[in-house]
């Protein structure tokens, strides 16, 4: 086996090579008390089929993971085209997110925002210290209807900026 050099790795220019892989946008919620809390998110993916696993990274420095984290469950919205105000709300620490954001609570007692393509309820499976992250496992306990949202198309991200899928014609 060849043992690589290490490289010193910029963290701008690893952040600028990675924002050229585009990704959807989620927003990862929960019920803190009475009151909707919740970040915007782009990294989320599916960990597995059976258990139905899927996982998303937040940073070290989130104030909303660590208010959510302690119920031991959360949702995940997947934001359509349309929902570049709610990404940008969520995205900023503090302030109303939820004020103007159309939801309700999910079976599990999660809020799912409306108008998104679909929605995940999550009971917390793991949690993985991971760098500046936490890499969060969540186990699926119930999900969108198929006809959820069936037209639209994803809120995606890449090089910095929103995008949108262009219809195959």
């Amino acid at each position: 086996m060849k043992v690589t050099k290490e490289l010193s790795m910029d963290a701008y220019a690893f952040r600028d090579r990675m924002g050229r892989y585009a990704s959807g946008i989620t927003i990862i919620g929960g019920i803190v008390g009475n009151e909707p809390v919740g970040f915007t998110c782009q990294s989320f993916y599916s960990v597995s089929s059976d258990p139905p696993l899927v996982s998303f990274c937040v940073m070290k420095t989130s104030t909303s993971w660590p208010r959510i984290r302690p119920t031991g469950r959360f949702s995940v919205n997947v934001l359509s085209e349309g929902q570049q105000d709610i990404s940008r709300a969520f995205a900023r620490s503090g302030g109303q997110k939820w004020l103007g954001v159309d939801w309700n609570l999910s079976s599990g007692g999660n809020p799912v925002i409306e108008r998104t393509l679909m929605w995940l309820d999550c009971d917390v499976f793991a949690e993985h210290e991971a760098g500046d992250h936490h890499i969060v496992i969540g186990q699926v306990k119930d999900m969108s209807p198929a006809d959820w949202h069936e037209e639209g198309t994803p809120l995606l991200y890449f090089r910095g900026a929103y995008h949108h899928l262009r219809s195959a014609a």
